[in-house]
C-alpha cells in the first residue's frame, strides 16, 4: 500500500486535492469519492453494465470451443 501526503486548496469555489504521481490516476479519469466520517476512498468510476457489455461483445470469437468430458461424481452420504 502506497501512503503519499499532499495538502488541499481552492479551485474556484471548490476545495481540492492535488495526487502526488505515486497515486495519481491519469489524465480525465473520472472519480467516484465516497466520504464515511472523516475518510475519503476516492476509486476510478466503474463504466456502467451496458458499456462492459459492449466491450465484451466486441472481443474476438474463439474458432471453437472446447467440450469437456461429462464425468459421474459418485453419491457422497451424508451430504
Amino acid at each position: 500500500m502506497t501512503v503519499v501526503d499532499s495538502r488541499t486548496f481552492r479551485s474556484g469555489n471548490s476545495e481540492a486535492v492535488r495526487l502526488p504521481k505515486e497515486v495519481a490516476f491519469g489524465r480525465d479519469v473520472e472519480v467516484t469519492v465516497v466520504r464515511s466520517g472523516d475518510v475519503l476512498t476516492i476509486y476510478p468510476k466503474k463504466p456502467p453494465m451496458r458499456e462492459l457489455i459492449d466491450r465484451l461483445r466486441a472481443l474476438p470469437k474463439p474458432s471453437s470451443i472446447e467440450v469437456r468430458d461429462e464425468e459421474e461424481l459418485p453419491e457422497r452420504p451424508g451430504l
